[in-house]
C-alpha cells in the first residue's frame, strides 16, 4: 500500500450502514444503525446556530444507535446535556419519532414532524411587564 492510496473503511458485515439489507431470501431487515438524514440535520443545526448565536448554547454531540439517533445539547462542555433531540422510528406510527428531552428526563416535545418538535426549543421565556 502506498502514502497516496486512500483507506478504505468497510463494516464488518459487508452491509451498508444506513440503508437497510436484504437477506438472501428476499426479506427486508432493520437498519444497522439509526441516523439523521441531511434534511433532519440541517433543521438542527438551524435551530442550534440560532442558539449559539444567542450565547445560549456552546457545544453538540451526535450519538447513532440500533434503535435511536441522538442530538444532545450543552450549554458549556459539562457532562449533562442541557437539552437531547431524539429520532427513534419505533416510535414513529405511535407518538411519533422526534422528541425533545430535558436534562431532567421530562418529554418536552414529541411529534412526527422535526420542525414542529423544534418549535419548543424556539419559545422565549415568560416576561413580566409592570404597568
Amino acid at each position: 500500500m502506498s502514502d497516496s492510496e486512500p483507506i478504505a473503511f468497510r463494516p464488518k458485515s459487508g452491509a451498508s450502514l444506513q440503508g437497510a439489507a436484504s437477506t438472501p431470501g428476499g426479506m427486508r431487515r432493520e437498519p444497522l444503525v439509526v441516523a439523521f438524514d441531511r434534511r433532519e440535520l440541517a433543521d438542527i443545526l438551524a435551530v442550534y446556530g440560532r442558539k449559539v448565536a444567542a450565547g445560549e448554547w456552546r457545544d453538540y454531540a451526535m450519538d447513532f444507535g440500533r434503535e435511536t439517533a441522538v442530538f444532545s445539547v450543552y450549554r458549556r462542555a459539562s457532562e449533562w446535556p442541557l437539552y437531547r433531540i431524539e429520532k427513534n422510528p419505533k416510535n414513529a406510527r405511535k407518538q411519533g419519532a422526534y422528541s425533545v428531552i430535558a436534562a431532567t428526563g421530562l418529554i418536552l416535545k414529541r411529534g412526527h414532524e422535526l420542525k414542529r418538535v423544534l418549535e419548543v426549543l424556539e419559545k422565549r421565556g415568560l416576561y413580566v411587564v409592570e404597568s
